[in-house]
């Protein structure tokens, strides 16, 4: 596997400024940009999905790949700001080559500090070994209906051989509860499990306990969080960016702060408060000020890794205690 930050890097050469044109604006020294593009494509078939075994058109494949690429080579030549990438398609991106290029070309870039992406592990992992392992990572989900324990565990040894960083998560459906504390006793203690709570589903105090177990940090996810009028980092260090290159403040509101590619979004870019309800996805409420998460996810938002890792000495399978059997540390 590649060293961390090894060899030189290749840059694009600098576009040459005319006498008397405007410099680019300044961008903040930090920004976070979650990008999806067209592609929804999945080779599951989760029932709690609407992507679930869903095929793209060729043409649809094609644009997307067109897309990133775009995306990607602005990213590359955008060296005024230091960049975290998190990739969140509605499909599965790490079977399409064009993603695994991607995140591996982003890895090694000087101002990139992360890139990551959000995928159920299903393709291999030996590409990995190309990256840069101190700037990739990956937020993985365990869909138990649609993959073994054992096929699973496996992918999650060859990331933590290839030292590359992940967090493991399950959606906290009743029928899932067993298969999440057998993974939790068999993922090493430095993997974070975390779990989302499951759309439309109301938790009693005991249910939720039991997710709280496996999750110390499940009751961020178990309660929809007001938001409206609230400070968020959405908008001014944080954006979402479509496959056209549409910006928002984040996936989920859909008012356009401009383009990407002609540069009209950094006029919109600046503090403003949330203007919905409330926040339920742990992509858009880990931005909220009211919030402690960006203590709590400290050196992994995008991935969602915590900065200090909950430790199990115990957890539950099948009703009995099971010695966790592996050691780790923070």
């Amino acid at each position: 596997m590649s060293s961390p930050r090894s060899g030189p890097v290749d840059l694009p050469d600098p576009v040459p400024v005319r006498p008397g044109a405007p410099l680019p604006a300044p961008l903040p020294e930090h920004l976070t940009l979650l990008y999806r593009g067209p592609l929804a494509s999945c080779d599951y078939d989760c029932p709690y999905c609407p992507f679930a075994k869903r095929r793209d058109s060729p043409e649809t494949l094609r644009a997307d790949r067109a897309a990133l690429e775009r995306f990607t080579d602005w990213v590359t030549a955008t060296a005024r700001s230091r960049f975290s990438v998190l990739f969140t398609p509605w499909g599965e991106g790490l079977t399409r080559s064009w993603y695994r290029r991607a995140i591996t070309g982003l890895s090694h870039l000087p101002h990139v500090e992360r890139v990551a992406i959000q995928t159920n592990l299903s393709g291999r992992t030996a590409w990995l070994a190309d990256c840069d392992s101190g700037s990739v990572a990956l937020w993985a989900t365990y869909h138990p209906g649609e993959v073994g324990h054992e096929r699973f565990l496996d992918k999650a040894r060859e990331l933590t051989a290839l030292g590359i960083r992940f967090s493991v998560g399950i959606v906290g459906r009743p029928e899932h509860l067993e298969a999440a504390r057998r993974m939790r006793a068999d993922l090493p203690e430095n993997v974070y499990l975390w779990v989302n709570a499951a759309e439309g589903l109301t938790y009693t105090d005991a249910e939720a306990a039991s997710w709280q177990e496996l999750d110390p940090h499940f009751r961020y996810s178990r309660f929809p969080h007001p938001s409206r009028g609230l400070p968020c980092r959405t908008g001014e260090s944080v954006l979402s960016v479509n496959g056209d290159g549409e910006v928002r403040r984040c996936h989920f509101v859909d008012t356009s702060l401009g383009n990407l590619y002609d540069g009209s979004f950094e006029a919109g870019l600046g503090p403003s408060p949330c203007p919905l309800t409330s926040c339920d996805c742990h992509i858009g409420y880990v931005h909220l000020e009211s919030l402690d998460l960006y203590d709590v996810f400290r050196g992994g938002v995008i991935e969602r890794i915590p900065a200090v890792m909950p430790r199990r000495s115990e957890v539950k399978v099948a009703g009995k205690s099971l010695q966790n059997r592996h050691s780790g540390t923070p």
